[in-house]
């Protein structure tokens, strides 16, 4: 099977270079993949990086944002198999490759995903927090829907998913009852599994999960024995900003029918459960224990504050949709200048 590497990139020189290196070390034949990436329009050194290390194809992403630049690298990639890693991704050993892709041998595997985020210590703490706790945003812990493994309930979802242990890696059963946000850092696909599906001009990993779940019933899905390393925030002020963006960005897109994955289905009192811990702090600091516990590090410090800043953003952006604040995904060109200073 032949594979290709989608890296949608904006401004990444700080990352793409290790990216790339960790891709590039692979003991997966180089002849066998190619590497894509898909540009917004960088205006830092990030094109260079990526000619100088010998990617196969550099297209266009107009429309900026990480979404539509997975729809213009699959456009533009020639594999019948599929695989999405951020610029801030780095694969953690040189064997990660060859075992993402050992599971379709099954040919009723249709993706693979890696088990957890592999945490290195000599990362910045708050991106070890985020490694730790196996999620990007807080409230995916009391709402049970995330999906790498979390130091907090030794878990790698809060859902209940049917899966089989073959060895190295679980097989899923996924259903529209059982199906939690898999997708990105590290997700590899059948490209066919895009069949029918809504994916251009924004792909989301999961609503075409969700889609080929409608048409066809379950799907089974890789959660492979290996981890990724996912450079997602040094600073709190980086994570509030990317938690605007994903607050805006998701308004609008639901508001504009462009998701068909049931956000709305999301469990209200884990949501609820969220605020009410994070106003009164002590059921956090409970949790930080237990995560330090199983995983030591002073990294559970974050834990508080980033469930603060998660409160106060996402209400905000609650309040101005109530309001009828006109609902637009964040300006990429803000974005573009903030990020290359």
């Amino acid at each position: 099977m032949r594979l290709s590497i989608v890296i949608p990139v904006l401004n990444s020189e700080r990352t793409l270079g290790d990216c790339l290196d960790a891709i590039l070390a692979q003991d997966f034949p180089r002849t066998e993949y190619e590497i894509v990436v898909a540009d917004a329009g960088s205006v830092d050194r990030t094109l260079e990086i990526a000619r100088a290390k010998g990617v196969d194809v550099v297209t266009d992403n107009p429309l900026k944002t990480g979404e539509a630049g997975k729809t213009a690298g699959i456009k533009a990639a020639h594999g019948d198999v599929i695989a999405l890693v951020d610029s801030d991704n780095v694969l953690p050993d040189s064997g990660w490759l060859s075992r993402m892709m050992a599971p379709f041998a099954d040919p009723e595997i249709v993706a693979s995903e890696p088990l957890e985020y592999a945490v290195r210590p000599g990362d910045p703490a708050l991106t070890r927090y985020f490694a730790l706790l196996g999620m990007n945003d807080p409230i995916c812990l009391f709402t049970g829907n995330y999906d790498r493994v979390s130091a907090v309930t030794g878990k790698w979802t809060g859902l209940d998913v049917p899966s089989e242990d073959k060895g190295d890696y679980l097989k899923l059963s996924l259903g529209a009852s059982a199906l939690p946000t898999i997708g990105a850092n590290g997700f590899v696909f059948r490209r066919s599994l895009l069949d029918g599906s809504n994916w251009d001009p924004y792909l989301f990993d999961i609503d075409i999960l969700y889609e080929r779940i409608r048409r066809s019933g379950a799907v089974k899905v890789a959660k492979v024995k290996t981890g990724i390393v996912h450079l997602y925030c040094s600073r709190l002020s980086d994570f509030a900003r990317k938690q605007r963006r994903r607050i805006r960005d998701f308004l609008y897109f639901a508001q504009s029918k462009q998701r068909s994955y049931p956000w709305d289905r999301q469990r209200k009192t884990g949501i609820l459960l969220f605020c009410l811990c994070t106003a009164t702090v002590l059921p956090l600091l409970a949790q930080m224990a237990v995560g330090a516990f199983r995983r030591p590090d002073r990294a559970w410090l974050y834990h508080v504050p980033v469930c603060v800043v998660t409160l106060w953003v996402y209400g905000v952006g609650t309040l101005r949709r109530l309001f009828g604040a006109r609902q637009a995904p964040v300006d990429r060109s803000a974005w573009q200048a903030a990020a290359a200073v």
